[in-house]
């Protein structure tokens, strides 16, 4: 008597799995091509064949081309282990300098698994009003964490003279793509020398004497 419904509940869950690698290998897919040939010039069909999947397949997964990447736009946060920084900023919470620490950590992990990415959305945007809405809600959302970290430090933590608007530009202009790609691409720095970099700048940058590390 066990058997059936026991093969019934393996049975959905081998669905389960092969639905995850499908979406999987569609993005994979997806970012492949985008990245090879561009995003304007892929179309969902080519997406289905490079996936081995139908087009409508992956209209069903992803709704459109523009699901696909902000599927992707996901996935690179993800790549970067956003709880992993959470934790180091709940460990650190009276340390302003090394909570700047940890997110710099954050953006070097971003930009180093998924900056590809981050400049196809972007750069992709210009013709895309769609993308260009996502990129910038990106940004935005990353200058809303910024504001909540830096709000939760001590009175005084901030150089004098500087307002919380201001040291939130100050990190953005700092710490971007453009910044990064740079570095890495044109002065051939490795991506820990750009961490370790951010690591003195935006103390020295932001915060008060008192609050830098030695």
């Amino acid at each position: 008597m066990p058997d059936g419904p026991t093969k019934r509940r393996y049975d959905s869950h081998r669905r389960d799995a092969q639905a995850l690698r499908t979406r999987a290998e569609i993005a994979q897919a997806a970012r492949r091509l985008f990245l090879a040939q561009g995003w304007a010039a892929t179309t969902v069909r080519d997406v289905a064949r490079e996936a081995g999947v139908s087009a409508p397949t992956v209209y069903a997964t992803y709704q459109s081309k523009t699901g696909l990447a902000r599927a992707l736009a996901d996935a690179a946060d993800l790549s970067a282990d956003p709880a992993r920084m959470i934790d180091e900023l709940e460990d650190l919470a009276a340390d302003p300098a090394g909570q700047l620490g940890a997110m710099a950590a954050y953006d070097r992990r971003l930009y180093e698994r998924a900056g590809d990415v981050i400049r196809l959305i972007r750069d992709a945007g210009r013709g895309e009003p769609d993308l260009a809405a996502l990129y910038t809600n990106g940004r935005k959302a990353a200058d809303h964490n910024r504001r909540q970290v830096f709000e939760s430090w001590p009175p005084g933590s901030l150089r004098d003279g500087l307002d919380l608007g201001t040291a939130i530009d100050i990190y953005a202009a700092l710490c971007n793509i453009d910044a990064y790609t740079t570095l890495t691409d044109e002065r051939r720095w490795t991506p820990g020398r750009i961490e370790q970099w951010w690591r003195e700048a935006l103390p020295r940058e932001l915060l008060a004497p008192g609050r830098r590390r030695p």
